[in-house]
């Protein structure tokens, strides 16, 4: 189903919600608005594979314009709002965007992307316009809320986040299949059969929805029929109150937040009521064992995990319950088959780790204009075998477990190091805010572990400080892993879907020896 569906049903029930301010969208709203946007757009001359894209903050609309592109067998790109005007073109002209639509809100980045995307001559701007750009509410009113004689569905095409290069679209081929037709299935039906999510549910989301999952799980209750409730930028203590406040019975969030909450106070976390969540998912880094172990006692055992990548090349799944019976994994394929494979491609037995594949009937996913890119990710023989980057591993039940991207793996002595099992373990250290880990040459060693660490506010980054890290890590990891050397800096750029801009900061300190 989509929106015109509960138009029909339920058009005075509340499609999305602003957390902060309360403004509320309808189905009736979203439904006729996206129809206006999308007779606009086929006015314009876009047809189907067609792009757009949109650069703009957790506002109100953003479901209206998603909704608009995939009722139109439109691509839609959603721009990361935090990129430089330089990087946000980029994304504009490789998408080959021929519609840019933004808010007033990120003019200044808007206007000066203009020298840099003259490719796409179409600008909206929501919130009131500036020069080279026109009106998003008066652009639209002029049009029909009568959906377009055929609604071929469209798809997203994200960027990947460029933690580990220059960030690449993912496209997938469109599947022929109009909007409203029954068999059109996505992530709503995992949504309902897994998490028992329906027309009920009140998702709320904390996360920039120009991220994949957010974005997608959002669409997703939009075609149960629930409502989402959107936070204007995640802040540990008011996703509590909006739990509350709003009944929230289901969210999804990354492990960061999780850490974030459970530094709050006792007498904040316990000041509110979350009786009504029934479902919490989480995903897109790794959770530290003792994080889940603590969220699993404070909420219960309604915390579900899953590992996927805005590829879609696959997806695992865990619920409590498993999870608390293999600590650290992130679950059993339901979409795709996983295999382990070394470098050459040969599988490996349980428990070896290796590059992580995932086994799909379907065409696999490319790397818009990077041949190379994807053909780097295809398995060497099996061509329907496809891959993120990430090491990992299966137990004899099944179940996978991360270890780290291959990109970031230390290599000392002879030893593989994965930073991701270094991190966790500093996760809960009351004076670590943030922590990336990663190898650095050695001449004896060839790399050695150094790590980067936030201080949390007030506590100051000193030697006395990494002492007392090391310390707490030697108890907790074995002691070739403990970082030979630790950094503090302000802040570390991660940015807030929990993904954190690893290789820029790795090659700062390349630069340094080099």
């Amino acid at each position: 189903m989509y929106p015109g569906t509960h138009s029909v049903t339920t058009p005075e029930k509340p499609a999305v919600v602003m957390a902060g301010s309360g403004a509320t969208t309808t189905y009736r709203e979203l439904d006729e608005r996206s129809n206006q946007l999308a007779q606009w757009l086929h006015a314009q001359g876009l047809r189907t594979g067609d792009h757009l894209a949109l650069l703009s903050e957790n506002h109100q609309r953003f479901f209206e314009v998603y909704w608009a592109a995939m009722r139109s067998g439109l691509y839609l790109t959603a721009v990361n709002r935090y990129l430089s005007a330089e990087e946000a073109a980029y994304l504009v002209n490789d998408s080959n965007s021929t519609v840019l639509i933004t808010t007033a809100k990120m003019a200044d980045t808007a206007q000066a992307m203009l020298p840099l995307i003259p490719g796409c001559p179409m600008r909206l701007m929501i919130d009131g316009a500036v020069e080279g750009f026109e009106s998003f509410e008066d652009t639209i009113a002029t049009q029909s809320t009568a959906p377009l004689d055929t609604q071929p569905a469209g798809d997203v095409m994200l960027y990947s986040s460029g933690t580990t290069g220059q960030p690449k679209g993912i496209r997938r081929p469109l599947s022929g299949k109009t909007i409203d037709d029954p068999e059109r299935t996505g992530i709503a039906s995992l949504e309902r059969f897994l998490l028992g999510m329906d027309e009920t549910s009140v998702y709320l989301s904390p996360a920039p929805l120009y991220h994949a999952a957010p974005l997608t799980w959002g669409a997703g209750v939009h075609e149960l029929g629930g409502t989402i409730v959107i936070m204007e930028k995640f802040d540990e203590a008011k996703f509590l109150d909006c739990v509350e406040r709003y009944s929230v019975t289901a969210t999804q969030v990354v492990p960061t937040m999780f850490i974030r909450m459970l530094k709050l106070p006792e007498e904040v976390r316990n000041r509110h009521d979350l009786s009504s969540l029934q479902m919490c998912v989480h995903a897109a880094a790794p959770c530290p064992i003792p994080v889940k172990e603590q969220m699993i006692d404070w909420w219960g055992p309604v915390i579900n995990e899953y590992y996927a990548g805005t590829e879609g090349n696959g997806l695992t799944f865990i619920n409590s319950e498993q999870w608390l019976a293999h600590k650290g994994s992130v679950g059993v394929p339901i979409v795709g088959i996983a295999h382990i494979c070394d470098d050459d491609g040969n599988e490996l037995p349980a428990g070896e780790p290796g590059l992580v594949y995932f086994e799909q009937d379907t065409t696999p996913f490319e790397y818009h204009g990077d041949e190379e890119k994807t053909a780097e990710s295809r398995h060497p023989i099996h061509a329907n075998w496809s891959k993120l980057g990430d090491i990992g591993y299966l137990d004899d039940d099944g179940f996978l477990y991360l270890t780290d991207r291959s990109s970031f793996m230390i290599i000392s002595g002879g030893v593989n190091i994965y930073p991701a099992e270094i991190e966790s373990a500093f996760a809960l250290h009351p004076k670590v805010a943030d922590i990336a880990v990663f190898g650095l040459p050695d001449d004896e060693m060839g790399e050695y572990v150094h790590a980067v660490v936030q201080p949390e506010v007030g506590v100051e980054g000193d030697d006395a400080l990494a002492e007392e890290l090391r310390a707490f890590a030697r108890a907790e990891i074995a002691h070739y892993k403990v970082p030979r050397q630790i950094d503090f800096r302000d802040e570390l750029p991660r940015l807030p879907t929990g993904k954190l801009y690893k290789k820029p900061l790795r090659q700062q300190y390349l630069d340094d020896v080099s």
